[in-house]
C-alpha cells in the first residue's frame, strides 16, 4: 500500500491512518477513488490492522466529486454507469471494511466527502470541519441517502436544497459526531480512540461491526434475533474465552484474534 499517489497510508501499531491527498481540495478523483477502495480491501484482510483512521491532508477533508475529471471519464456510452459503480463501491468499501473506521473530519466534507463520513463507523471533527451537499449548485445529486444516516428529515432537505453546511460545533450539538476538537487535537483524539478499539478482541470488533451493518435495516425482531445468533458465535471464539478468563482472574486479556 506504499505505491499510491493520492492516498497516504501510515501504520501506527494496529491502526492504519489513511490520509486523502489529492490537492488542492482532496476531490474524489478516479485515482483516489480506486486507491482508497483497494487500501480498505487490503486492510480488511490484514489481521495485524485492527482499526482505521480516515482523514484529509491540508484544510479540506474532501470537497466532493472531481468535476473536471468527471468530464474526462464520461465521454462514451457506458462510461457513466462505470463511473457511478466505482464511486458507490468506494463508499461501500468504507462501510464494509472489516475493521472499524474512524472519520477524523479536518475540514469541509462535501458531497462524496459527506458520503465517506456517513459510511464510517465513528465520527469526530475539528472546529474547522463542516458537512454539506453542494450538488444543487452544480446541477447534480448525490450523497442524500448517505446523509439520511446522520441528519433529520428537515435538516437534510435544507442542506440538499440550499447547499447549507453544518459546522463542527453544530455537528457535536446535534449528536452527529462524538467530539469536536481544535484542529491540532483532532488526529491525536482519533488515534486514541482507534487505540482503544485496537486493544479489544479483533474478532469481537470485526463481528460486531458486521452484525451492526447487517441489522441496520432489519426489523427489531429479526435484527435482535440475528444479533443473538452472532453473540452465540462470538462466545465460542478463543478470544471470548480469554476475555472471560481475564475477567475472573482480574488481569488484562491477551487476544489472538481467533
Amino acid at each position: 500500500m506504499d505505491n499510491y499517489t493520492q492516498l497516504n497510508v501510515r501504520i501506527d501499531g494496529h491502526v492504519a491512518v489513511l490520509t486523502l491527498d489529492s490537492p488542492p481540495v482532496n476531490a474524489l478523483t478516479r485515482i483516489l477513488n480506486d486507491e482508497l477502495t483497494q487500501a480498505l480491501d487490503i486492510i480488511s484482510e490484514t489481521p495485524e490492522i485492527r482499526a482505521v483512521v480516515l482523514t484529509g491532508a491540508g484544510k479540506v477533508f474532501c470537497a466532493g466529486a472531481d468535476l473536471k475529471g468527471r468530464a474526462e471519464n464520461i465521454k462514451h456510452p457506458g462510461d457513466l454507469m462505470a463511473h457511478s459503480r466505482r464511486t458507490r463501491e468506494c463508499f461501500h468499501a468504507i462501510r464494509e471494511c472489516t475493521k472499524p473506521v474512524i472519520a477524523a473530519i479536518n475540514g469541509a466534507a462535501l458531497g462524496s466527502g459527506l458520503a465517506m463520513v456517513a459510511s464510517s463507523d465513528i465520527l469526530i471533527a475539528s472546529t474547522k470541519a463542516s458537512l454539506g451537499l453542494p450538488e444543487v449548485d452544480v446541477g447534480l445529486l448525490g450523497g442524500c441517502r448517505h446523509a439520511m444516516r446522520l441528519f433529520s428529515h428537515s435538516r437534510l432537505r435544507r442542506m440538499a436544497l440550499t447547499g447549507y453546511r453544518v459546522g463542527g460545533e453544530e455537528l457535536y450539538r446535534l449528536g452527529i459526531i462524538e467530539e469536536c476538537t481544535t484542529p491540532e487535537e483532532l488526529l491525536p483524539a482519533a488515534l486514541a480512540l482507534a487505540a482503544t478499539i485496537a486493544a479489544k478482541s479483533p474478532v469481537s470488533t470485526r463481528m460486531g461491526k458486521h452484525t451492526m451493518n447487517v441489522i441496520e435495516d432489519m426489523s427489531l425482531r429479526d435484527g435482535y434475533r440475528y444479533e443473538q445468533d452472532m453473540t452465540a458465535a462470538i462466545g465460542l471464539t478463543e478470544d471470548a474465552k480469554e476475555a472471560q478468563a481475564a475477567f475472573r482472574e482480574k488481569r488484562a486479556p491477551v487476544f489472538q484474534g481467533r
